[in-house]
């Protein structure tokens, strides 16, 4: 078998126009997959330089194969089972800016470069008052960015068409803003370093840099080693990158304020090439319904699925009863929530449940209940006010997926015999531990709904809620879980 590298293996050349913030899989298997079908299906013509964020990291590993990579997609599109290989080869380098961080710098030179893409974890886009301009790198992400945009600004006299665009990826809402944020606290730090340039400096960021917020969606595996052996064999390659993911993504990205739609499209046609990436005035309803359509039923179908003797969340889409509760609580209560159109609700949801029964993901219902309850404030509980406000009714499926995970919390055994093993923060573990000792599910329905702690606010205030939890509770402990299910649906 071969090894994979440019002398074995056919790798086009591009100029270099995108500094990529992070190697790790995510990016690898979601921007640079595409950016690599833009260059194919457009005349986007670009490479990407990887910049390894931290110290230890992959890009030794990356050149080892001159950043060839194959990515491994799987799961079903429209109804069609997918389970495609593709080698990507976008990626020119990847530096390490704490070995090479002259290479780093250098890439401010570079006139082509345009666009700054990150993913540096939810941590990553975080101000350090204790970076240093002389720091060679600065430790924070946002610290070498400033760095960067400093020294582009300086070889280029401040030149209008030099100012990059830049697309976060981490997973914080707004994200965009809170790097543009972070660098202006940058800026004001270092301004004695910056001396005379501070002031053009700040406007060259303010009117020609451009800071993107956006929602990135694609479930990730990562490396597949459990199948790395029949792949490297079906590519005839040794490839130790493999990336694996759904065949499913989305990448909605915020027009900056200083730059229209079209503008974007015209400089990013990703839309173009055909690809699920949407140019938007904003973001924040595309993560509502994300939050609302992916995340909410998540929440409440781990435990509802889990008591009821199901481990997998494709196996809980298709059981006749939990599959129902699914259909229930996202088309009927959620999506009545959100303000989007409701045909593109409709096929989001769609989509979802798809990638919810993806034949080649065993994801696991209890991976998804550590954290429950704080999970269900941020998810469920929104949408749970709304409907109720709207409808003058509590919605049922989100009631009884609140009540389904109080009693998975009480832990103990499932009927199967499996134990049952609830992961929270210790003071809300024992909480539950000292309200179901009570065995008085009154007790139980008022204390976890009276845990400001835990939702902000006195949840027994909401009308009506008290006795509906109460009700579910002692209808999951007398009937049994799936039984009780029956009773909603």
């Amino acid at each position: 078998m071969k090894a994979l590298n440019k002398r074995t293996a056919p790798k086009s050349q591009a100029p270099e126009r995108i500094i990529q913030f992070g190697e790790g899989n995510f990016l690898r298997c979601f921007v640079d997959w595409i950016i690599f079908n833009m260059n194919q299906k457009t005349d986007f013509n670009s490479s990407v330089v990887i910049v390894q964020p931290i110290e230890k990291g992959m890009a030794d590993m990356l050149n080892g194969q001159d950043c060839l990579y194959h990515v491994n997609l799987q799961g079903r599109l429209g109804g069609e089972v997918i389970n495609s290989l593709t080698r990507i080869d976008c990626v020119s380098r990847a530096l390490n800016p704490y070995t090479q961080n002259q290479a780093f710098m250098a890439l401010a030179e570079q006139p082509e470069i345009r666009f700054v893409i990150s993913n540096t974890t939810e941590a990553g886009i975080a101000f350090d008052p204790s970076c240093k301009f002389s720091d060679a790198p600065a430790s924070s992400y946002p610290g070498k960015l400033t760095q960067l945009l400093f020294h582009r600004y300086k070889t280029f006299d401040g030149a209008a068409d030099k100012g990059l665009i830049m697309m976060p990826c981490e997973l914080i809402f707004l994200n965009g803003h809170h790097l543009k944020e972070c660098i202006y606290q940058y800026i004001e730090l270092w301004k004695d370093d910056f001396a005379g340039d501070y002031e053009g400096f700040k406007d060259w960021f303010t009117n020609y840099c451009y800071v993107c917020a956006t929602l990135v969606d694609r479930i990730v595996p990562g490396f597949p080693r459990k199948e790395i052996a029949q792949i490297q064999e079906k590519v005839c390659y040794r490839d130790n990158m493999v990336v694996q993911g759904e065949a499913f993504h989305l990448w909605v990205i915020e027009k900056p304020e200083n730059m229209s739609i079209e503008a974007l499209k015209e400089e990013f046609p990703a839309e173009k090439a055909g690809l699920h990436v949407l140019i938007a005035e904003s973001e924040k309803p595309y993560h509502e319904r994300k939050v609302t359509l992916l995340n909410g039923p998540h929440t409440v179908l781990s435990p509802v699925a889990f008591l009821s003797g199901i481990n997998i969340v494709r196996d809980a889409c298709n059981d006749p009863v939990v599959g129902q509760f699914i259909h229930k609580v996202q088309f009927d209560e959620l999506m009545q929530t959100l303000n989007l159109p409701m045909d593109e609700l409709k096929q989001f949801a769609a989509d979802v449940l798809e990638r919810f029964n993806n034949p080649y993901v065993d994801h696991q219902v209890t991976s998804i209940m550590l954290n429950s309850f704080p999970k269900y404030e941020t998810r469920d509980l929104p949408g749970l006010k709304t409907y109720l406000e709207r409808k003058g009714e509590l919605p049922q499926g989100l009631v009884f997926g609140l009540a389904a995970i109080i009693t998975y919390y009480k832990g103990g055994k499932r009927e199967d015999g499996t134990e049952i093993v609830p992961n929270d923060a210790p003071e809300i573990m024992q909480m539950l531990t000292e309200l179901w000792k009570t065995n008085d599910t009154q007790k139980v329905a008022e204390g976890v709904l009276a845990a400001t702690s835990i939702w902000h606010e006195d949840l027994n205030l909401i009308p009506g809620l008290t006795s509906l939890v109460k009700a579910d509770l002692d209808k999951i402990q007398s009937l049994g879980m799936k039984e009780a299910v029956k009773t909603i649906l």
